[in-house]
């Protein structure tokens, strides 16, 4: 062999074509094979060697043609053998590709059949004669006629059925990549590429997990021939089958397939990060394909998934990207978030649309897989963070006050989009250290810059952080100690949050500790009060969380830490001996601020009973603080009345009078910090140990408790004219006097209270304590009403009613003591209080007064106010009496003599488990069972489970509601009618929409409003919006909306007086009185079942739009059958039906009528969406039209359209059909109308956009007549034409009218005028008549 070779290499050489080719032809087919594969393995001269035997073979000649053919189809299986050397076989390759134009059309086709077949067959798995195969395709598309069957085809098409034929037949695995590189280079059409791309997206399934990245690369490079949307979606739906499908298995534990090999996580993850990589590169260096990606997400964001949520991060690392990536996303949560909310308040939807795709939940999804080395996607998640974060955050009140929401129940789309920014950077913070620090700076930076808005958010994220990693956070010291420095020019509220946040961290690391005591004392002395009451707050908070050692209170800080969290040794210097004397030394500074401002004061009064209970080892300190504080304030003189010295509570700055103490408070202060620790030391039974320091605390607790009993007994025996408040004093806010009066109003009411409390608590049910008890608010009442009847008679705000200074705790006792304490030892002490109507109706106001600051800022006043467990207990305690008040006595036995405008006892009952169960659902949603579970059951046996238990107290206010409505006319109370049903609205929301109770509860309601008729507007409004709230849960409101509007139209009667409305009455509730309120309820709910098919209808367009669902395949039955078009169809042409009973009405003109002219407005562009939609389903080839929507448009042609004209020049004109009124009474009512008429024409627009809406869906429907060949129009009536024209008749008419009444006015005049432009169809119809 070696001679062959040598021999073809000299010829060649030397040009001696002639002989090479004679010697070429001597030897037969298989010496030549053998040549050649001997030389390919050798490697050596192989490619002279191929040279010489292509130039001793001529192309022209059959001969050499043949030989060529067999060169090429031995060195294609020769190369893929593996056999030879990779540069050897890139050397042949190469030179046969230089060549094969120079081959014969029927070579060209066989070499591409036989590259065919080889794919087919799984021969190319080696891929390196792969580069030749586009060559030949290509040459071969040159070809201008080639042999095919029987026939003759061009080159091209020849080309088109070669890549058909290998395209529609099996590949091998191996083969993928290489072919994907291969077809880059042959020339495709757009068809043909598209077939190209759905075959090799077809075969990522088959692959192992490791092959996918780099087919990923070469698939995007093909991208830039075309089906750049066609390639991303086909790799973004792969990736989210695997992860459904990780999913699935992760639920199930192990793969319920056993043929179906599980794919390990995290190898998934890091295939899917490599993926990400590749586009995101690929998107740098083709920006067509970046803007197709966009496009990808911005019809509906049902197409996301935790992928392409970290692609869209990673791509929005490229700046021009950036902002329109993160638009998208904010949409798209936004819109998820609304979506949900919607679904969630309507059983219609969820029946049609059970899923919801949840983006919170993919985003968070995207956050844990970013733990697997994508670190491309972490810096996209910071941002969109604090994006959402900044974007949906509260924002400031009116004037830039900041208006603090609570950050825990988020309920609007905006709260729960800026939760989840929260969530999406403290999960990134507890997952990647890398961006730690970043995150940290970054929400320090906020609380510091962003003063004139609410920063809940921020401080809420910052605490979890300090939690989730405190030694992170003390390695970042430094950036805490730059806050610190900046706290005393800090809003309160954020300084607050911020220091109750650091608390964990000021227990172990020292230097933090001191650089914040530090500031604190400078706050201390800061020029701004802010500053200064932010330097209380601080020190208040580490006495509490400090505990000095033998303290009795247990809880010492808000936060915990465990021990796994911080390996620090504390017992070194943080143990309890040193932080008694670093809070004696906080102690003696925050004396100081008892010569300050009263707020800087209250704040200390405030805090001093929270430190004690947490650290009752500072009660002699706390308490001699107290203790020669109000000294300065009690007069020790026994015999000189009032016992309190007020002139140095105030302060004057030229004509202001300012208050300097707070006595009420400091007294409060005081009393509840002396009681405390009487309990305490009772209960701890002390030992002898310690004796002196005992005897020292008694000695100061005996002086105090004597000072508080003269108090008692010197304010009983002092008259209001001892403190200058008589009836004659003056309470004018506007002087000075008043001024002064006022506070020292506030201060004895407070002091009253305080005294009324702790003689309550010292009295044991001693009769003659509470007849002193009853004589201290018979002088509290005094001045009470004083106040009132002061403020009642100015127009000048005088006194806004001082929160009352009892303590939660002590109501809760006070209101259980007076209605529920049936002890016969107690009973003669009780009647005292009892007997006095104004004292109970006192307590029962004071205890929905501190339900009402609950509800408003989910804590009260005085002790243990902001602790939540003790709230709730209260809320309890008091629903308890309040429910047994209410239920046992009857409001008709309440006073009978007395007659007055106040509110009966009943009705302050009432108002306050209203509250309480607001306050509970929107504070304690987890916990409204157990409130109701602790009021007492005074039926029989005690309800199973939680929804029997709600449903027992929905039939006692359901009981209740129905004695008011079935009584006598005279004991009707419209209020408590109206409170029970908001009661009754409240607890439904408790009640599962599925369950029986709901059922039941929708039937009484039903009945109600069925079978009682009364004129109170605001009740029927209740019962209404009740009646709604529940329908909608239970099945879609539209049948009922019919039935209300053909009873309004029955009761307020035609727009054409002479046309008589069948009476009808569904609902006994809708009369003549409640006719028109009823109508603006239904309005409003109409306008909701819109938004639900406006929602239905751009689900099915963007469904329709990316071929999502099975029905969106062209077949002529798609539409007929499709629940959502039928739902819609149903649900409009019942909307339609109701409307026409409205447009019919003689309703008022006014805001009634607006109203409905906006409905009618956006019905019609519902319409227009609806038929929009059924043009782009044309469009697609999907068939005919479905014959419900052809009901619906001829019900709208037909029926609606000429009412809403009629209705138009009913709504101009300011007729109203008013029967059986005389004709002054009729008369001024005209003139009334027509006025409101005329400012309706002049001020709203309404009338105008409803025409420009009927118009437009006319336009649209001509259009769908064209693309569905059917005629839609013939059930269109001609419009009634709008150019308008002055009415001569009518002008002179209406002139002459006037002619001897009073002077025409402006307005009448115009409205005149209004009446006599009449459109033309008008004027017509009313000559021929």
């Amino acid at each position: 062999m070696r001679n062959e070779i040598d021999k073809i290499v000299t010829l060649s050489d030397e040009d001696r074509a002639d002989e090479l080719q004679k010697y070429l032809s001597s030897l037969t087919n298989e010496e030549l094979i053998a040549v050649i594969t001997d030389g390919a393995l050798k490697g050596k001269n192989v490619g002279t060697m191929i040279k010489g035997i292509l130039k001793g073979s001529p192309p022209s000649s059959t001969d050499g043609s043949s030989r060529r053919f067999l060169l090429y189809q031995h060195c294609i299986p020769l190369c893929e053998s593996g056999d030879l050397q990779t540069e050897v076989a890139a050397d042949i390759i190469g030179l046969l590709m230089l060549e094969t134009h120079m081959l014969s059309g029927t070579s060209l086709a066989q070499l591409a059949s036989l590259f065919v077949e080889a794919i087919k067959v799984g021969k190319m798995g080696n891929g390196k004669s792969m580069e030749l195969f586009p060559t030949v395709l290509t040459a071969l598309s040159a070809c201008e006629a080639l042999s095919y069957g029987k026939g003759e085809l061009s080159g091209e098409e020849y080309k088109k059925q070669m890549i058909n034929s290998l395209c529609s037949s099996r590949w091998d695995p191996q083969c993928v990549i290489h072919l994907t590189t291969m077809f880059r280079d042959v020339p495709l059409s757009v068809e043909e590429l598209r077939f190209l791309v759905e075959k090799i997206l077809r075969m990522f399934t088959k692959l192992n997990l490791q092959e996918i990245p780099p087919l990923v690369h070469q698939l995007l490079l093909l991208s830039t021939k075309g089906c750049k949307k066609q390639v991303l979606d086909g790799i973004i739906s792969f990736f989210k089958q695997q992860d459904t499908h990780q999913e699935e298995e992760q639920k199930h534990g192990e793969s319920l397939d056993l043929e179906v090999q599980s794919i390990p996580q995290d190898q998934l993850r890091h295939v899917e990060g490599t993926a990400i990589l590749h586009i995101v590169f690929a998107i740098r260096l083709d920006h067509e394909l970046g803007r197709e990606f966009l496009k990808c997400f911005k019809a509906s964001y049902w197409d996301l998934c935790p992928f392409s949520v970290a692609l869209l991060l990673s791509v929005a690392r490229i700046q021009r990207y950036e902002e329109p990536v993160f638009d998208l996303l904010k949409v798209a949560i936004i819109k998820s978030f609304k979506d949900e909310q919607l679904q969630q308040g309507s059983k219609l939807l969820q029946d049609l649309l059970p899923g919801h795709c949840s983006v919170a939940l993919m985003i968070l999804d995207t956050v844990k897989n970013s733990v697997f080395g994508w670190d491309h996607v972490t810096q996209g998640l910071v941002q969109l963070g604090f994006f959402l974060m900044d974007t949906f955050g509260p924002k400031p009140g009116p004037f830039g006050k900041a208006t603090e929401v609570s950050a825990t129940i988020a309920r609007t789309p905006a709260q729960q989009a800026c939760k989840l920014g929260g969530q999406v950077l403290l999960q990134s913070f507890k997952l990647h250290e890398s961006i730690r620090g970043e995150i940290l700076e970054q929400v320090l930076n906020r609380l510091v810059t962003k003063t004139s808005s609410p920063v809940s958010h921020y401080l809420e994220l910052f605490s979890d952080i300090v939690v989730s990693a405190p030694m992170i956070l003390l390695g970042s010291s430094s950036k805490l100690t730059e806050t610190f420095d900046l706290l005393s020019f800090l809003p309160l509220s954020t300084v607050q949050g911020f220091l109750k946040a650091i608390q964990p961290l000021l227990k172990v690391s020292m230097s933090l500790k001191d650089a914040l005591i530090l500031v604190l004392r400078k706050a201390m002395f800061s020029s701004h009060l802010d500053g200064r009451k932010s330097a209380v707050t601080g020190f208040l908070l580490l006495l509490k969380n400090f505990k000095v050692l033998g303290s009795l209170a247990s809880s010492q800080c808000t936060q915990t830490i465990s021990s796994s969290q911080i390996q620090v040794d504390i017992h070194s210097r943080y143990n309890s001996a040193a932080n008694e004397a670093f809070c004696l030394e906080i102690l003696s500074g925050l004396r100081r601020c008892l010569s300050q401002q009263a707020d800087v004061r209250l704040m200390l009064y405030e805090g001093f009973y929270d430190v004690l209970r947490r650290n009752s080892q500072l009660a002699s300190s706390i308490m001699l603080t107290l203790f020669s504080q109000l000294k300065r304030y009690y007069e020790p003189e026994q015999d000189l009345l009032p016992p309190v010295k007020l002139e140095p509570c105030i302060t004057a700055k030229g004509d202001q009078v300012y208050l300097q103490e707070p006595l009420a408070h400091l007294v409060s202060c005081t009393v509840h910090c002396l009681l405390w620790l009487q309990n305490m030391q009772q209960s701890a039974n002390l030992n002898d140990d310690g004796s002196e320091e005992e005897e020292e605390e008694e000695g100061y607790q005996s002086e105090l408790h004597t000072i508080l009993e003269s108090m008692i007994r010197r304010m009983i025996k002092s008259e209001l004219e001892e403190f200058e408040l008589d009836k004659s004093a003056e309470f004018s806010m506007g002087s000075s006097v008043g001024m002064k009066n006022n506070i020292y109003a506030v201060l004895v009411m407070g002091v009253y209270e305080v005294l009324m409390e702790y003689s309550f608590v010292k009295a044991n049910y001693s009769k003659s304590r509470f007849e002193d008890f009853m004589e201290l608010f018979n002088r509290y009442h005094k001045l009470s009403e004083i106040l009132k009847e002061k403020s009642g008679k100015v127009r000048v705000p005088s006194h806004k009613n001082a929160r009352s200074l009892l303590s939660m705790g002590f109501v809760s006792s006070l209101l259980t003591a007076l209605f529920r304490d049936n002890s016969q030892s107690r009973e003669e002490a009780l009647s005292v209080l009892r007997r006095n109507g104004e004292f109970v109706r006192y307590a029962v106001n004071v205890a929905v007064q501190k339900i009402q600051q609950l509800e408003d800022t989910r804590h009260t006043d005085g002790p243990d106010g902001k602790n939540t467990d003790k709230t709730f207990r209260f809320l309890c305690d008091v629903t308890s009496v309040l429910m047994w008040r209410y239920t046992n006595v009857p409001s008709v036995v309440e006073d009978p003599g007395k007659k007055e405008k106040r509110a009966s006892l009943s009705f302050l009952c009432l108002e306050g488990l209203l509250r309480i169960f607001t306050t509970c659902q929107q504070n304690y949603p987890d916990r409204m069972t157990q409130l109701l579970s602790t009021m007492d059951i005074s039926e029989g046996n005690e309800p199973d489970d939680d929804a029997e238990m709600n449903f027992f107290y929905i039939r006692q206010f359901q009981r209740a509601l129905f004695a008011q409505l079935s009584g006598a006319e005279e004991d009707f109370n419209s209020k408590e009618a109206q409170l029970l049903v908001s009661i009754l609205s409240v607890l439904s929301r408790q009640l599962k929409p599925s369950s029986q109770q709901f059922a039941q509860m929708i039937t009484w309601t039903v009945k109600i409003c069925k079978e009682n008729s009364f004129e109170d507007t605001s009740l029927c409004k209740g019962l209404l919006l009740l009646l709604f709230s529940l329908q909608v849960l239970h099945k879609s409101p539209v049948n009922l909306l019919l039935e209300l509007c053909q009873d309004i139209h029955s009761q307020l009667g035609d727009i054409d007086q002479d046309v008589e409305v069948e009476k009808q009455s569904h609902f006994a509730i809708v009369n003549m009185k409640t006719a028109t309120t009823a109508a603006v309820l239904v309005l409003s709910q109409a306008d909701k079942v819109l938004d639900e098919v406006d929602w239905l209808i751009s689900t099915k367009k963007s469904q329709l739009a990316s071929n999502i669902t099975a029905s969106g395949e062209a077949t002529e039955t798609a539409g007929q059958h499709d629940p959502v078009e039928k739902a819609v169809a149903l649900q409009v042409g019942t909307l339609l039906t109701a409307l026409n009973e409205l447009v019919q009405t003689a309703l008022l003109p006014g805001s009634c009528t607006i109203t409905l002219l906006r409905e009618l407005t956006r019905t019609y562009n519902i319409l227009t969406t609806l038929v929009k939609y059924y043009i782009q389903a044309c469009a697609g080839q999907r068939g005919t039209l479905p014959a419900r929507f052809e009901k619906l448009v001829k019900l709208s042609g037909s029926h609606l359209t000429p009412q809403c004209y009629s209705f138009i020049t009913y709504a101009q004109s300011g007729e109203s059909s008013g029967g059986g009124a005389d004709d002054k009474k009729k008369k001024k009512r005209n003139d009334v109308n027509t006025a409101a008429s005329a400012k309706l024409l002049r001020e709203t627009k309404d009338i105008p956009n409803l025409i420009f809406s009927i118009e437009q869906y006319e336009k649209y429907l001509i259009a769908l007549s064209k693309k569905s060949k059917v005629n839609l129009m013939q059930y269109m009536k001609l419009s009634t034409s709008r150019d308008f024209r002055i009415n001569a008749a009518t002008l002179d008419a209406a002139l002459q009218e006037q002619d001897g009444s009073q002077e025409v006015t402006g307005i009448t005049r115009w409205s005149l005028y209004s009446l006599c432009f009449s459109d033309t169809s008008t004027t017509v119809s009313s000559s021929l008549s």
